[in-house]
């Protein structure tokens, strides 16, 4: 499996955020996202092949409870399953970070999910044909309603504006059966002013709709810096 980098560090996003954990970054993705903020994953992916039995050497070396699996994406791995499952007999609890399009029967104590809605492609001039390849991969339902009904579960949207989290609570409506307590916003950006931005309207309006805001305190903590 391509693993782009191993380290340990602090989750900044979501309900286990402030918790200590081994970070996992697989590299590959089958999306091209315009705000992607791990180029180094998906458009020009970089790593090492490493088998299951040496990132599992590499992550119970850190000696942490906690580990989180992300990408790129994560589940285009089929050595995923091996994976986890060792994990889990390491007694680990593991977070797995994917768009949900795509499904593997992985161990997983918390899905967490990130869909990406329409205005998440890269301009259709400039890359036509990742634009086609993104708009036609990007919604599988089916895939969101299993991964949800298998596993504990969050749902982190990247919204850029209001119009962009209006498009949350529409995408939510064909979904009754999420949890909007486990429905998170989250603000797009790579650094602490562009974040700070969303700060002055997103809290207000998650609060009116009734989902959660998800700040992301990695880059407050640490800057957009690779191996935190």
């Amino acid at each position: 499996m391509r693993i782009a980098e191993i380290y340990r560090s602090t989750q900044g996003e979501g309900l286990l955020t402030g918790t200590e954990s081994v970070f996992v970054r697989t590299s590959g993705c089958n999306l091209r996202c315009w705000f992607c903020d791990t180029p180094h994953t998906s458009w020009s992916p970089e790593g090492e092949d490493l088998s299951v039995e040496d990132v599992l050497v590499q992550v119970l070396d850190q000696a942490c409870d906690h580990v989180v699996i992300t990408g790129g994406e994560p589940m285009l791995l089929a050595e995923l399953i091996p994976l986890t499952t060792k994990l889990r007999g390491a007694g680990r609890h593991i977070t797995i970070e994917t768009a949900g399009t795509l499904y593997l029967p992985v161990a997983c104590d918390l899905m967490s999910i990130s869909p990406k809605l329409a205005g998440s492609a890269p301009p259709a001039d400039d890359e036509p044909v990742w634009y086609r390849r993104h708009e036609r991969t990007r919604h599988a339902p089916e895939v969101i309603r299993r991964l949800i009904a298998e596993h504990d579960y969050q749902m982190k949207f990247v919204v850029d504006s209001s119009r962009d989290a209006d498009a949350v609570c529409e995408y939510l409506v064909d979904f009754p059966e999420i949890d909007r307590g486990r429905a998170m916003l989250m603000p797009q950006g790579v650094d602490p002013v562009a974040l700070a931005r969303h700060d002055q309207w997103l809290p207000e309006y998650c609060q009116q709709h009734d989902l959660q805001y998800c700040p992301r305190r990695q880059i407050e903590w640490f800057g957009l810096v690779r191996g935190t």
